[in-house]
């Protein structure tokens, strides 16, 4: 088993990864009745995209000797309606200004990135927009 969630009541869950012991809480999103005080689990999913890209560049970078950190992503989810669900998920993932990348490890890091397990697993008539910001 991976992670056990706890609806607390209120909108509210904490999940807790069974082998670490870390947790995160979920609240339900203002415009979904909820307060916003915490991330909502379709952010989670959003976010989640990000954090899988930044990771799976790591390991590429990793492999092919590529400084990779300090990559600094925007995340944008857009709700739509009928079945009410997330419609759009924006990355923006900007490089840090002091790190020069050759072509060719641009190329390894873009395509690692856009075949991260997350990515793979979204529906396909979910629209992912995403843009690497390499400047």
């Amino acid at each position: 088993m991976t992670s056990k969630v706890i609806y607390k009541g209120n909108l509210r869950t904490v999940a807790t990864h069974l082998r670490s012991g870390s947790e995160v809480e979920t609240d339900a999103p203002i415009d979904n009745n909820g307060k916003g005080e915490r991330f909502s689990p379709t952010d989670l999913m959003a976010t989640a995209l990000a954090s899988c890209m930044c990771t799976m560049m790591g390991i590429a970078g990793n492999t092919h000797n590529i400084e990779v950190r300090d990559i600094e992503c925007e995340v944008e989810k857009i709700m739509v309606p009928n079945p009410r669900r997330i419609g759009e998920v924006k990355v923006t993932l900007h490089f840090p200004k002091d790190l020069i990348y050759t072509d060719k490890e641009k190329t390894i890091l873009e395509r690692t990135a856009m075949t991260c397990p997350v990515l793979e697993s979204m529906h396909p008539d979910l629209k992912k927009t995403v843009e690497f910001d390499w400047l």
